[in-house]
C-alpha cells in the first residue's frame, strides 16, 4: 500500500515536468504575440481611396452644418438692435390690425346680406355679381380679359374633331376661363364631330383654319401649348401649323344659346327636420 501512495504522489504538480511558478515556454509566448499582432493589423485603419473620400465628405458636411448654425444665430432676433425690434413689432401689430379690420368688414357684409330683404342694394349687388359669373361660365355673357389667340392651319385635312377637343382640354388645364373657336362659344356641354366639310361644334360647321380666342393667363396657356408631346406637336405631326399670340386684353364675343333642360329639374331644398 505504501508503494501505491508513492506512485500517486509522483503524479502531483511536478509530474508534468514544470515546477510550480515557472514561466511559460518561449514558443508559446511568441505564438501569443503573433496572434495579437495579426489582430492589430486587421483592426487598424487603412488609408484607402474610399476612406479618404468618406473623410472628405464628413469634413464638408461638418463645415456646412457649422456655417448654417452660425448663420442662423446671426439672423436671430437676439442680434437685432432695439430700434429694429421695435420696427418689427410695429409691422406685426399693423398687419394684425389690418387683418382684423378686413375680418370685421367681411363679417359686417355677411350680416347685412343675412338680415336684409331680397331687394336691398347689398343683396342686389351680390346677386348681380353671381349672375355675371354664371353667365360667363354658361356662355350667355360676353367676356373680356387677358388671353391668347390660337390659330390652327390644316393643310392636309388631318386635323379632326378629336384634335380640337384635345386643344380645348389642354387650354382648360392651363386655366382658360372663357373661350370660343370660330363663332362657337365653348362651354362644359360643347361637343365636337367630324364632317365632310370640316368639324361640327355644337351644330356649327367650322372650316380650317381654326381660330381659338381664349381668356386666361397668356404665358401659362402659351407654354402649355408647347409641351413636348402636346397639342402643337400632335398638330405638326399631321402636317398642320400652330400660331399663338398673347394679348393683355382680348374679347370673347361668341354666345351660347341657352336652352331649357328637358329632363333635369332643380333638386328641392330639404325642409327642417327632413333630409
Amino acid at each position: 500500500m505504501s508503494d501505491d501512495m508513492d506512485d500517486s504522489s509522483a503524479q502531483g504538480p511536478g509530474a508534468t515536468g514544470e515546477e510550480p511558478g515557472t514561466k511559460p515556454a518561449a514558443g508559446s509566448t511568441r505564438s501569443s504575440r503573433a496572434s495579437w499582432r495579426r489582430i492589430y493589423l486587421m483592426a487598424r485603419p487603412r488609408l484607402t481611396r474610399a476612406n479618404v473620400f468618406a473623410l472628405l465628405l464628413a469634413s464638408l458636411l461638418g463645415f456646412a452644418l457649422a456655417t448654417q448654425v452660425r448663420q442662423t444665430q446671426a439672423e436671430g432676433l437676439e442680434d437685432l438692435r432695439q430700434d429694429e425690434l421695435v420696427r418689427i413689432l410695429d409691422d406685426v401689430t399693423q398687419n394684425g390690425s389690418r387683418l382684423d379690420e378686413e375680418i370685421a368688414e367681411l363679417e359686417e357684409a355677411r350680416d347685412r346680406l343675412a338680415n336684409s330683404e331680397g331687394n336691398s342694394p347689398e343683396a342686389l349687388a351680390a346677386a348681380r355679381e353671381r349672375a355675371e359669373t354664371l353667365g360667363i361660365l354658361a356662355g350667355t355673357e360676353r367676356a373680356t380679359g387677358p388671353g391668347i389667340t390660337l390659330r390652327i392651319e390644316d393643310h392636309g385635312g388631318e386635323v379632326d374633331a378629336a384634335t380640337l377637343l384635345d386643344t380645348v382640354q389642354e387650354l382648360r388645364d392651363a386655366g382658360a376661363e372663357a373661350m370660343q373657336v370660330g363663332d362657337a362659344r365653348i362651354i362644359a356641354s360643347t361637343w365636337f364631330r367630324d364632317s365632310e366639310e370640316g368639324v361640327v361644334v355644337d351644330g356649327r360647321t367650322l372650316e380650317p383654319p381654326y381660330t381659338f380666342v381664349v381668356i386666361g393667363d397668356p404665358q401659362t396657356m402659351s407654354s402649355a401649348m408647347e409641351i413636348p408631346g402636346g397639342v402643337s406637336e400632335s398638330i405638326r405631326s399631321k402636317g398642320g401649323e400652330v400660331t399663338v399670340h398673347e394679348f393683355s386684353s382680348i374679347n370673347v364675343e361668341a354666345l351660347h344659346s341657352n336652352s331649357s333642360p328637358r329632363y333635369a329639374q332643380p333638386h328641392p331644398e330639404p325642409t327642417d327636420g327632413l333630409q
